[in-house]
């Protein structure tokens, strides 16, 4: 039942009760005296039902309120109905809450909730299993006072959770977890941490397999190379199908040789991730003595290759590295281009920045395309790759370099003509350009 009043309705009330009651003691000749008699019966009674409405509410156990007639029967049953509303939505959260934490519980990461200030609030068991973390003991702690790694704990000063970070579980060292932490809410923080050990073994295995079969490989290709080229330069006149044919065989001897060096220098940049002994690399310097070395690549197409260098730049880096991935997308550059196009590379500097940029005439690539240059082997037009002898490995190699050296790669192309390849070091440069740059045709 519904029920609905006014101060008009109860002020109306009050008024003829005390209007009567005046008449009573008028009739009587005791007009006061019924008033103040009335008066006082009526505060009595409210007094009574506020005594029982304490006592129910400070003392009582049970959940429906004290029955009453008249105003107090509609406050009672207004409390009643707003307890059992009240309930029933506690049901319902309560009901989201246990959906919230069986969904939790499922997850195949541990998940914990931290404050913003990295204080655990709640988490579920593989938070236990996988850090150690034990929900509800461990309520109120920082985090990085529960997993005590150095690089975790620059992960978290850094403050930039855009990368995950790796680390060994804290109970389990053979575990190797991969911890992403992301805004939940208003004011709270979400820890995901994900079993990565299996992920991580797989990778090795590649690696070190693509590492050992092209070294094994080597050794094949050298010998069937020098037989070939025996055969070749023999004094004996070999008839034109035997010559076709040594030929052909000395040209994929070739191409499978480039392919395993390749394989060799991409098997040897992902295993390498140490940046400590990283030394200051002059840039500028490595183009230059690039652009001498591509000079051989250049006899066929005979393409203009225009460069704008900004002398003396260095960054803290690899050498063998930076030089592979530039000498990569050059070589890209000189390959993918028709014959006597045009190439344009320069190198330049901006405040915390320095840029490398290749730029040609051809054919263009797909926008659906760009996003997966830098996977393995995939090649766009795979005819024309057998036929430049691309093996799909040079922008892989590229995008792991600069993985290693805080670098972007950024590809500009509209399908039709033209493309750039672009590279933006981050790293503060280790010296300033001293002189104006030097363009040569």
């Amino acid at each position: 039942m519904y029920f609905r009043t006014s101060a008009r309705t109860l002020f109306t009330r009050m008024a003829s009760i005390l209007v009567i009651s005046a008449l009573v003691g008028y009739l009587l000749g005791q007009t006061f005296l019924v008033l103040s008699f009335v008066s006082l019966a009526l505060l009595a009674w409210h007094y009574s039902h506020l005594y029982k409405l304490m006592q129910w509410l400070w003392q009582g156990k049970s959940i429906a309120p004290p029955q009453a007639a008249g105003v107090w029967g509609h406050i009672y049953d207004g409390l009643y109905r707003r307890i059992r509303k009240q309930r029933l939505k506690q049901k319902q959260l309560n009901e989201r809450i246990r959906k919230f934490r069986d969904g939790s519980e499922a997850l195949p990461d541990a998940a914990l909730v931290l404050t913003t200030e990295l204080n655990i609030l709640w988490g579920n068991s593989k938070a236990s299993s996988f850090l150690g973390v034990r929900w509800p003991i461990d309520i109120g702690q920082r985090i990085d006072n529960l997993i005590r790694f150095p690089e975790f704990s620059k992960y978290l000063k850094k403050a930039d959770y855009s990368a995950p970070c790796l680390i060994r579980s804290p109970i389990n060292h053979e575990l190797e977890l991969e911890l992403r932490l992301m805004p939940y809410g208003s004011d709270q923080i979400l820890l995901l941490a994900r079993d990565v050990s299996k992920l991580r073994r797989l990778e090795v295995m590649r690696r070190d397999f693509v590492a050992n079969v092209s070294h094994e490989l080597k050794t094949p290709l050298t010998v069937v190379r020098g037989y070939v080229e025996m055969m070749q330069s023999s004094n004996t006149e070999l008839a034109p199908q035997w010559q076709k044919a040594f030929t052909s065989i000395a040209s994929q001897v070739s191409r499978m040789d480039r392919l395993v060096d390749q394989l060799l220098v991409l098997s040897r940049v992902e295993n390498n991730i140490e940046t400590e002994h990283q030394q200051t690399v002059n840039l500028s310097a490595l183009l230059f003595s690039i652009m001498e070395d591509i000079l051989w690549l250049n006899q066929e197409p005979q393409h203009e290759i225009v460069h704008n260098i900004t002398p003396d730049l260095k960054i803290k880096g690899n050498e063998h590295e930076l030089k592979s991935a530039l000498l990569n997308i050059i070589a890209n550059a000189i390959a993918y281009t028709p014959a006597r196009g045009v190439i344009s590379v320069s190198l330049t500097a901006t405040a915390q920045k320095i840029r490398f940029s290749v730029k040609d005439n051809g054919p263009g690539i797909q926008a659906a395309h760009i996003n997966r240059l830098t996977e393995r082997f995939f090649r766009v037009d795979k005819s024309r790759s057998r036929d430049t002898g691309g093996s799909g490995l040079g922008l892989a190699i590229v995008k792991h370099v600069l993985n290693h050296h805080q670098g972007e790669l950024s590809i500009i192309s509209d399908g039709k003509s033209g493309s750039e390849f672009i590279i933006h070091f981050t790293q503060e440069l280790a010296a300033k350009p001293s002189v104006a740059p030097v363009a040569v045709d």
